[in-house]
């Protein structure tokens, strides 16, 4: 009863109140083989897309785009189309830059960082690790050091590859919605905690081997297992393996969001396809408004496969709050029950009000930007108090 309160005074409140190279290559799909030196340190201020829609595109033809990207991925969850992360994330990407790329281009880059990793497990011989995963886990080493360290291949030809770093600047999209594409990751060596995990997920699904991405409050991370430690978490942010216990304690999470999985579980290829979907809409909602119709789309879609994901109950809710805060204004009322009259209008508010109290119910409670910021400075410089001593070992 309290939550309804609640909600309702909200209404009444909103109511009144480059890396050249690698960009050339994503954007031809007639891809070159590049010299001696890969993966170098580029301005990552720099914008990788065209953001706003240039005069000779149709509006229409841009929404008709993410339909089309919304009906593929509907395809996916539905078993018609195989499931491809790597597809999905980089057509949800595409999508905002107005079809810029090619996914022949993106696809080129993923395929030579997959070389890289392949020919990095071949000159680095796996020790102390004589279970029958070895292979499985060799791999998964391999992406992670080519990810986080320099590294130099000697083969047919020299490479260099440099490590992927965090970009502070503005690492929640806030601004410049591309801060968190892989795409972007490609082109300027520098990610953020989506696009960055992002990545390694593909690269380990270019390998053959199984991870899982796992949600936390504002972030992503990597949750994986061997026969040997079990299950433990990679963080890309900081290059390293911070045990659940120091997650849980630092990030925001209370305890009731990890029983009920919103939190630090490990997400299903479904789930993963669901929160590019949330991605989707997410995208759209910055290049066009509040469009309710494909948003809620979206939103509905993913939940059907993901019935927690917390970034899309939020969603939902917010959009739903939008279109009933646009109802009231249209009938001139102050008060949100002055609509219940009208089963439409009622309708969206019950939807609306579900959403919001099924994040609560879950556990969910916001983190501040500013309290996030504060937890990656954390990450970064205080390493050895929550690192899985056992995974440093091996």
């Amino acid at each position: 009863m309290k939550l309804r309160i609640y909600i309702l005074i909200l209404l009444v409140v909103s109511f009144s109140c480059k890396r050249k190279p690698v960009q050339t290559a994503l954007v031809n799909s007639e891809v070159k083989t590049t010299n001696q030196e890969t993966s170098k340190p580029s301005n990552s201020n720099t914008s990788h897309s065209p953001a706003k829609i240039s005069p000779a595109d149709s509006i229409k033809q841009l929404k008709e785009n993410y339909w089309k990207v919304y009906a593929e991925m509907k395809e996916m969850l539905e078993d018609k189309r195989i499931l491809n992360f790597k597809r999905a994330v980089f057509i949800t990407e595409n999508a905002f830059v107005n079809n810029h790329f090619t996914y022949e281009g993106f696809c080129y880059y993923i395929d030579k960082l997959t070389k890289i990793c392949n020919q990095y497990q071949k000159e680095h011989t796996l020790i102390n690790y004589n279970f029958s995963d070895r292979e499985d886990v060799a791999k998964n080493g391999a992406i992670f050091n080519v990810m986080t360290d320099t590294i130099f291949i000697y083969n047919n030809e020299s490479v260099i590859h440099y490590p992927f770093t965090y970009d502070f600047n503005d690492f929640m999209g806030n601004k410049d919605w591309t801060k968190m594409f892989v795409t972007k990751l490609l082109i300027s060596n520098s990610g953020n905690c989506h696009s960055l995990p992002y990545l390694y997920k593909i690269l380990t699904n270019e390998l053959g081997t199984k991870t899982y991405l796992a949600l936390a409050p504002n972030h992503i991370y990597i949750k994986q297992r061997n026969k040997q430690l079990g299950w433990y978490n990679t963080e890309l942010t900081s290059g390293t393996f911070p045990i659940d216990g120091w997650l849980a304690a630092s990030g925001y999470i209370s305890l009731e969001a990890i029983r009920s999985g919103i939190f630090m579980d490990t997400l299903s290829d479904k789930q993963t396809i669901s929160i590019c979907l949330n991605d989707l809409a997410e995208g759209y909602k910055r290049k066009f408004g509040a469009d309710s119709s494909f948003i809620l789309a979206c939103a509905n879609l993913s939940l059907q496969y993901y019935p927690n994901c917390i970034n899309t109950l939020i969603l939902k809710g917010e959009t739903l709050k939008g279109i009933f805060v646009r109802r009231m204004k249209e009938s001139n009322v102050q008060y949100p029950t002055e609509l219940f009259y009208n089963s439409d209008a009622k309708y969206i508010y019950d939807e609306m009000e579900n959403a919001f109290v099924t994040t609560v119910k879950l556990g969910y409670r916001e983190m501040p930007e500013s309290m996030y910021l504060d937890w990656l400075s954390l990450v970064q410089k205080e390493k050895d108090k929550y690192q899985n001593k056992n995974i440093l070992k091996n």
